[in-house]
């Protein structure tokens, strides 16, 4: 079997704001989880006073386009130099919460310009109603709006070494937000020393900092030109070691931060191979940990959350083990084994999205070393596993693709799977009306057959040469079916092949 990779498939009051704000992030996370989407995070403390649900395109929409000439004035008012500069900045940002408004800014000769004056100011409470205003141009969807921002980007690195968490999360988010859009912001942004500026500030005692920081490095590491021309600068500073930290110390510390650090990672370990650097840095035995870990955490409480952060890290795990390095790095720790089924067990109902996940990295685990099929069988795992078997055609392909892996170690864990009964479970699966996975569990069947021949007379007694005369009229199958039947119905002991390797060349031919 092969191990195989997974792509770049994720202030009293204030603080209530911040929590549903996560609870958005969160949902973001998901749709980067399963779809692998780029997302953009807009951050509006004033959603209760303005009865907004704060959900960033929908709220957008729902302003009206600012008239002509309003723009004007309002960037008038906050110029003049009165201390009402922060209310007349603070409607300009409501202004900018309209698409069109948006636009019609950033043509206005010198709106940039006048608001990144007002950025840089040295009055703190202008300088934060200001940020809030480039925030929402962010927020864009417009590349053009994002590239007339760029006047701004050495500022918002600037500030990101500054003593306001406030002015401090949303430069990052800002940035994050203008990395997404535009190519030409990630170009000017690389030259500008944005990776060693998220090393110094990766070091911060602030959760809502190192959230927004992963944030936008998770931004960056999606970029199309991210393999050659950002994670090497990444891989070069200090931020992996504290990445692979943040994301262990997760439980400990809250796991938003550790969420988006999974996924940067994740995100290297992709488009990086080898992962040297990683591999180096502990990262296999620090994310087994981590699993294991969870695993305890989720059997003795609500497990809702932990599944964002399980996802990135199995993918990344999966990964590091799929390398050609993955074999000498692999943990001989048969804890890794029981996390996995605990995770698989507890989110099967309500994050069923993990299950494969977990499949994927015991794929890897089980296709090379004999040590994980061994544990897996003497550990009494093989019940839990064959009950995955009908929960979707993913899992089942994935159950039956681990069980290749055992099967093709040899006679003894044919043996033993013979022993625990997995051949009633297999003639179930015959009769599954998908070609896919049928023809996973005939390559099962080929090598529990091949490598233990008392399988196929208790097949033949059970009436699984019946089932398998199903499937002859199936062209991608029949092949396949006819061989079976031959090894099958032919005398026990007796054999068309002059070897087991000669028949598993035969049959693989036909797949």
């Amino acid at each position: 079997m092969w191990r195989r990779r997974r792509g770049a498939g994720p202030g009293g009051g204030a603080e209530q704001l911040r929590e549903r704000r996560r609870e958005r992030e969160a949902a973001l996370r998901k749709a980067r989880r399963e779809q692998q989407l780029v997302s953009k995070r807009l951050l509006r403390e004033d959603e209760a006073e303005n009865g907004r649900d704060g959900a960033g395109d929908a709220a957008e929409a729902a302003v009206e386009p600012a008239p002509q000439g309003e723009v004007s004035e309002l960037l008038r008012g906050a110029q003049r130099g009165c201390e009402d500069r922060r209310t007349w900045l603070r409607r300009l940002r409501r202004a900018l919460q309209s698409k069109e408004t948006q636009q019609q800014f950033v043509r206005l000769d010198g709106a940039v310009r006048t608001l990144v004056g007002l950025f840089t100011c040295s009055r703190p409470d202008v300088q934060l109603e200001a940020a809030r205003c480039l925030h929402e141009l962010s927020h864009s969807s417009d590349a053009a709006v994002a590239e007339a921002c760029v006047p701004v980007t050495s500022y918002l690195l600037t500030y990101l070494s500054g003593h306001s968490v406030e002015l401090t999360e949303l430069c990052l988010y800002t940035l994050g937000n203008l990395v997404v859009e535009s190519k030409v912001v990630r170009k000017k942004l690389l030259p500008q020393g944005i990776i060693p500026v998220l090393a110094s500030c990766i070091q911060s005692p602030h959760e809502a900092v190192l959230e927004g920081l992963g944030y936008v490095l998770s931004q960056l590491l999606q970029a199309k030109e991210a393999p050659t021309e950002i994670i090497p600068l990444v891989l070069d500073s200090v931020l992996p070691q504290h990445m692979l930290r943040l994301v262990c110390s997760g439980l400990k510390f809250g796991t938003g931060a550790a969420v988006e650090f999974a996924w940067c990672l994740h995100y290297i370990v992709c488009c990086h191979t080898p992962n040297v650097e990683l591999m180096s840095l502990g990262a296999v035995p620090a994310l087994t940990s981590l699993l294991c870990d969870i695993a305890s955490e989720i059997s003795q409480s609500d497990s809702e959350g932990l599944e964002l952060l399980i996802c990135p890290v199995v993918r990344c795990l999966g990964n590091l083990l799929a390398e050609e390095t993955g074999h000498e790095a692999q943990p001989q720790d048969e804890r890794l084994l029981v996390a996995l089924f605990i995770i698989m067990e507890c989110c099967l109902q309500q994050h069923p999205f993990i299950v494969p996940e977990s499949l994927w990295l015991l794929n890897n685990l089980t296709a090379d070393e004999p040590f994980f099929c061994s544990a897996l069988l003497s550990m009494d795992l093989l019940p839990a596993l064959l009950q995955l078997l009908p929960h979707s055609q993913t899992v089942s392909v994935l159950v039956l693709t681990v069980l290749c892996n055992i099967a093709e170690k040899g006679p003894a864990y044919c043996q033993q799977l013979h022993q625990q009964d997995a051949l009633p479970v297999l003639l179930h699966v015959l009769m599954v009306p998908n070609p896919e996975v049928v023809g996973q569990c005939l390559e099962l069947l080929h090598l529990l057959f091949l490598h233990w021949p008392q399988v196929a007379v208790d097949f033949v007694r059970q009436g699984g040469h019946q089932m398998l005369e199903q499937h002859q009229n199936t062209p991608e199958l029949q092949e396949r079916v006819r061989a079976l039947l031959d090894m099958a119905l032919q005398p026990l002991g007796a054999s068309v092949f002059s070897s087991p390797s000669a028949a598993s060349s035969t049959f693989s031919q036909m797949t």
